[in-house]
Formats: C-alpha cells, structure tokens, sequence
C-alpha cells in the first residue's frame, strides 16, 4: 500500500535485525535452509503477533508511514459509493446488495460510503456492508472509525470471503500489499530469489523455482522479465482474484490499485523490480530492515488480475487510472461550483483544489489502476469508466 513517490533511501548501512519476528525467521531459516521471500513477506505483515499490520493500525494516515486516497479526503469514497449506486440501479435496484471490502484499511472508505449511502435511502436500505480483514488491529481500528456513522450498527466483519456475493467486492490498495516471490533470470532461465541469514544480517539467496505455478505464471502471460532483470510475481494476488470472482453470483468486482500491464511491469528496463517499503512517509527498497516495522508492497500484475477474473467467468467492463474514474465521477464539480457562484470563498477554492490535486495527481494516487469486472451486469460501461463522461 501507500503512494510510489516519497523520496527513496536506499544508503542503509547493513545492520544486524534484532526482536522476536527477525529471531523466529533465523530461526526458521537455520532449521529448514532458506525461505522464499513470499513467506518472508508474509511473516513481516501479517505474523499473528509481530507482523506490520498487526502492530501497526496508525499507519495508513497523514501522520503514519503512507497515504491512501480515503485518507485524503471524504470526497473518494463518496464517488466511489456514487459509482456503486449506479451498480445496483444497474443490477435492477434489488433488495439486497452485498458490499464486501476486502481489506479495510483504516475504516474510512467504509466511513465514506455510509455517509454517501445515507443520503439515497433506497440504497441504503439494500446495502450489507461487510468487511473481510486478517488482522485484528486493523478489524479494531474500523470498528471505531464506525461508531456513530449512520448504518455502521449493521457492518459485518469476516474473516474470509463469503461464499456467495449479490453486489460488489471492492478493494483499495488490497493485492499490492500480498505477499509476492521474487525472480530473476538468468541466461534465459528463471531462478527464484530466497532469504537466507548470513551471520550478520538477512540477505538473497538464488535458487531454483520454489512452484512449478512461477513458470506457469509467465507462460500465461507469454513474456518474461528482461535478462538479468529481479521481479516480483503476486501468485497470492491471482489466487485471491480467482476466490473473489467466483463468489459474486451477480454483480461486480471494483479494484484500485497500484500496478501496470504486464508487459510493463516486465519490462526489460525495469531491472530492480517494483518492491518498495515504507516507513514514516518515506521509501527503501530494502525489506529486510525495521521487520514488523514498516510496509512493504509491490506493484499489481493487472494482466493477470484481469485475466483471472475472466477465467473464473467475469466480464471486463471497463479500466481506467484513478485521475480519470474520478473525474468522470465528477470530482471537480464542486470546484468548479465555488468558482462560479462563490468567487469571493477563494480560502474554500483553493483547500477544494487541492484535495482534487492530492486525488489525480498522475504521478501518485492519481495513477493508480481502477479496474472494473462483472457477471450479470448490461453491456457497457458505467460512468467511472465510460469515455466523455
């Protein structure tokens, strides 16, 4: 999770990692050789007790190690919930409209929705809002970003996706922050990229495939990553894509995300691969300092997101970055309000202006991939991603 651009500090000194997380994983690696970094990854955000987001529910705000769009301003969830009554007008206007968020962050893109959704009591009425979240913390942290908000007493809480979905599952910064392997070839070859414990300090160790699913993954694609070239590939991301569409019987699957096409993202210049990690606002590319202290995150394959969706039956209704779904969805009309009717409220333009800078700036949030699939749903786009809207 968090924005791509903070500026990078890559001048770490080797230091020797010390506490209870950075002891089990020598200890692990002593025991059983080294591991592969998608269960290095996995252990650093989400062990039980010592993992990033287990300890760290402050960190997606102003003040914590990242910003997501939520935390910029109410004004994203509210389009985003605009965008999701269109759904269900679109699905027939049912009675019941399922919202599964998975991954729910701070809570305030639930918060967001709810208020929207409160403002068109037919909506409202059909919505069940429900949340799918692994780290108690974070369950924690929404559960009292909540209190109060109209509708909030109904919000579910899951600990795994349900079995059948009639609405919507939407994410937000949700598949980047999934465990990945790590890959470089070699003289045409891929060779997985392990952690081993020198002594010192954790450090890559290569070695052949872990899974026979990482040479599937590129065979899929039909490319791999440049000679020479380290790469990350989310095989956690394609699983969980393939989980979430075929639980929604009707309906649609809304993902913001950062990511690329996969010719981009393997792209022969890109010869650090995409891992980036955070802490206090500011970004390393090396994960094996600060373990449980800070994020760490890699850029979406959406190919192979897209391509999963549609294997399991879904039906690619539109994709489009951030910057354009939310002016389609009309982001600037307030702006543009202030302007023509207010022009003396110049303190309002300009704090209304820079939120829907923050928003679509293309070279942070504004870049991030929106991506829309659906099953049962009419032919043609809706308004977040419709051309000239």
């Amino acid at each position: 999770m968090g924005p791509m651009s903070p500026p990078i500090e890559d001048d770490f000194a080797p230091i020797t990692e010390s506490g209870p997380l950075a002891d089990e994983l020598r200890a692990r690696i002593a025991a059983g050789g080294p591991m592969t970094f998608r269960d290095f990854m996995e252990a650093a955000l989400y062990h039980p007790r010592f993992g990033y987001y287990t300890t760290h529910a402050d960190a997606m705000t102003r003040g914590g190690d990242y910003v997501t769009s939520p935390e910029v301003h109410a004004v994203f969830g509210t389009l985003v919930a605009k965008q999701l009554i269109e759904l269900w007008e679109l699905m027939g206007r049912p009675a019941r409209f399922d919202l599964v968020e998975a991954g729910g962050g701070g809570g305030l893109l639930a918060r967001d929705i709810l208020l929207r959704a409160a403002r068109a009591p037919a909506f409202a009425a059909a919505l069940r809002y429900r949340i799918v979240e692994r780290s108690p913390a974070l369950a924690a942290r929404q559960r009292q970003t909540l209190a109060g908000v109209e509708g909030a007493a109904d919000v579910g809480w899951l600990d795994a996706l349900p079995d059948a979905v009639e609405g919507c599952v939407l994410s937000n910064e949700f598949f980047d922050a999934l465990p990945v392997h790590r890959v470089r070839r070699e003289g045409g070859d891929l060779r997985e990229v392990y952690v081993t414990h020198d002594g010192r300090r954790f450090a890559d160790a290569p070695g052949p495939l872990s899974t026979p699913a990482l040479a599937s993954y590129f065979e899929a694609l039909g490319l791999l990553p440049g000679e020479g070239c380290l790469a990350e590939v989310n095989l956690d991301a394609v699983d969980w894509m393939k989980r979430i569409s075929r639980a929604v019987t009707r309906g649609a699957v809304l993902t913001f995300d950062y990511g690329y096409e996969a010719g981009d993202l393997y792209a022969p210049w890109r010869r650090d691969g995409t891992l980036l990690c955070f802490y206090r606002q500011s970004a390393s590319s090396d994960p094996y300092q600060r373990l449980g202290r800070q994020d760490i995150t890699a850029s979406v394959d959406f190919t192979s997101l897209r391509a999963a969706g549609e294997r399991a039956g879904l039906r690619t209704l539109g994709m489009t970055d951030q910057a354009q779904f939310l002016l389609r969805m009309g982001i600037g009309d307030g702006l543009a309000s202030v302007a023509r009717e207010r022009p003396e409220q110049i303190e309002e333009y300009f704090a209304r202006r820079n939120v829907v800078m923050d928003l679509i700036d293309p070279g942070r949030l504004g870049r991030i991939k929106v991506l829309l699939q659906g099953r049962g749903l009419p032919d043609g786009p809706p308004r977040g991603f419709r051309e000239g809207a």
